[in-house]
């Protein structure tokens, strides 16, 4: 093999998987919202829910951002985990298109007279699309013309080396022979982290002549077990949601392939004489398309009568013990390279780390900051604020929109607050402050207004888009005017000697730091409803939310 034939075969490969890549990451931005509806609104049953996957998978060409994308939506609770099996088995059906896509455009079409007007038109989009989808959208036309090129140049290379590397010498092994190209299929597609690639590379092998149909087909089996690898890396540390639907994927893959392999022969004979009877070219590339395809249609076949047996199963084995209170719900490395998901995963991530953190502030007050899980809580708070920032750091290297960044800042404010709060909670529990009721004398109902007004403000704090949370605003104004009153009054006890200095100095903080955590608690509320332009339908008239959306947005 010469070094001009290498480099051609390295260089086409490095075409195919940039435009790959281009293609994958301009579809999902560009159709980022449409992707979360198209899975809200489709998978209301497990037939619907297949639909949508194999529908979503083929446009994007990639099953990865449709599991994502599951994963989000189990996390939220708007799916069930049923139903997210039913989109992993459409989804595995969409991952064929690719094949298709080589065989019809690949095989029969002039390549590069495709493949250069699709780049310039791509780059053009991209030049003068500013912020606008269309840069989106130049992305992924552009990555069609490269996947396109790639394929033409890979394709002339195998024709060069298919003299010096006859891998059809292997057909002579004789049972070895398969799990050999098995093997390949599994290899290409760990080094490629894409089946998709892997697939479209077998094709062009196969056509080439490099392999034989026979070899060609147990190489696309080996990319469908291969593109397991790719689910069970990325739930490594993940959510429980994540690592069911990682697993359900795992498992129909290794299914389908089983399936695949015992029917591997009679599979192709009868492709081959379907093609034969309606006229179809005997193209290797088609026969191993439909190939791809009929068995992972039948592994959906076999599997879709035992789904609520492989959910049950799933459900049983994996996180049956739960997640620690320390430990996020709904942060997974996944999402992050679909940021309106991740969004969504960190909106409701803060919605967690807000209820910790008013029910350490609730327990606190009810026990003068003396209970005995105290800093247990606090420890755990800690913990998912420094994971929660450390997500937000990951998603600002992503490609993010304006509003995106913004709502990235919002969520850094917000955790701020909650951290304060527990912080001032952990040094109230240090220094073991006691309010001081007899020393005000009859005006001592002005502690208890003090403290109930800071509790009504964490209990309404807990429940946005409804009337009370409307008029938060108005409850924090009321909480600080107690405050003050109460402010005014320890002073005035200390001036006439009733209380001591040094106790009027404690009770002052004491109460200054529970006013302080009442009001960040709150406010942290308050910007992660303005992080939520759903809320401002509810309240629309709410002041506070109002404010932190204007600052923001």
């Amino acid at each position: 093999m010469t070094f001009t034939l290498l480099a051609n075969l390295l260089g086409g490969l490095g075409l195919f998987l940039i435009g790959m890549r281009l293609m994958t990451q301009g579809l999902r931005q560009a159709a980022g919202h449409s992707l979360r509806r198209i899975l809200g609104e489709w998978t209301k049953s497990p037939g619907r829910g297949l639909f949508s996957g194999f529908f979503i998978t083929a446009l994007v060409q990639s099953s990865s951002a449709v599991t994502v994308a599951v994963i989000g939506f189990v996390n939220a609770g708007l799916i069930t985990l049923t139903q997210s099996i039913g989109v992993i088995y459409g989804s595995n059906i969409g991952t064929t298109v690719t094949g298709w896509i080589v065989a019809a455009a690949g095989f029969s079409i002039n390549i590069k007279g495709l493949a250069l007007p699709l780049i310039a038109v791509g780059a053009l989009l991209r030049l003068t699309g500013s912020l606008s989808k269309r840069v989106h959208f130049g992305d992924a036309l552009a990555g069609f013309g490269l996947f396109f090129l790639g394929i033409s140049t890979l394709q002339h290379s195998f024709d060069g080396i298919e003299s010096a590397l006859d891998l059809s010498a292997f057909a002579g092994t004789g049972i070895l022979s398969l799990p050999i190209f098995i093997g390949i299929g599994l290899l290409l597609t760990l080094l490629m982290q894409s089946s998709s690639a892997a697939m479209a590379l077998v094709l062009t092998a196969t056509i080439s002549g490099l392999m034989n149909l026979d070899q060609g087909a147990a190489a696309v089996i080996g990319t469908n077990i291969g593109t397991t690898s790719t689910a069970a890396l990325s739930v490594m540390g993940a959510t429980v949601n994540a690592k069911r639907v990682a697993t359900g994927h795992i498992i129909f893959n290794m299914v389908t392939a089983l399936i695949a392999l015992l029917l591997l022969p009679i599979l192709l004979k009868g492709i081959l004489l379907f093609t034969e009877s309606v006229g179809i070219s005997k193209e290797p590339a088609l026969v191993l398309a439909i190939f791809h395809t009929v068995f992972n249609v039948l592994g959906v076949m076999c599997l879709w009568p035992f789904t609520d047996r492989l959910v049950a199963f799933l459900e049983r084995r994996i996180g049956h013990k739960g997640d620690k209170k320390g430990r996020p719900k709904y942060l997974d490395n996944n999402v992050l390279s679909t940021p309106s998901f991740a969004i969504d995963a960190l909106n409701l991530e803060l919605t967690r780390i807000g209820i910790h953190t008013r029910s350490i502030v609730r327990n606190g007050l009810n026990s003068n900051f003396n209970y005995a899980a105290l800093t247990s809580d606090k420890g755990s708070l800690d913990n998912l604020i420094e994971i929660s920032r450390e997500f937000c750091a990951k998603m600002q290297g992503q490609p993010l929109t304006e509003t995106q960044a913004q709502q990235i800042a919002t969520a850094l404010r917000i955790l701020q607050y909650y951290r304060t709060s527990g912080a001032l909670c952990e040094s109230l529990a240090k220094k073991k402050l006691m309010p001081n009721v007899e020393s005000l004398g009859s005006d001592s109902d002005l502690v208890t207004v003090f403290l109930n007004s800071c509790l009504g403000v964490l209990n309404t704090s807990e429940h946005p888009c409804t009337s009370e949370f409307c008029q938060i605003d108005n409850m924090i104004a009321d909480m600080l005017s107690a405050y003050h009153d109460l402010k005014a009054r320890l002073l005035s006890a200390g001036g006439t000697g009733d209380l001591q200095v040094p106790d009027m100095v404690d009770q002052l903080e004491l109460f200054s730091k529970i006013r302080r955590i009442a009001k960040q608690s709150a406010k942290g509320s308050i910007y992660l409803a303005a992080m939520t332009p759903n809320s401002m339908t509810c309240c629309p008239g709410t002041g506070a939310v109002k404010f932190a959306w204007n600052r923001h947005w």
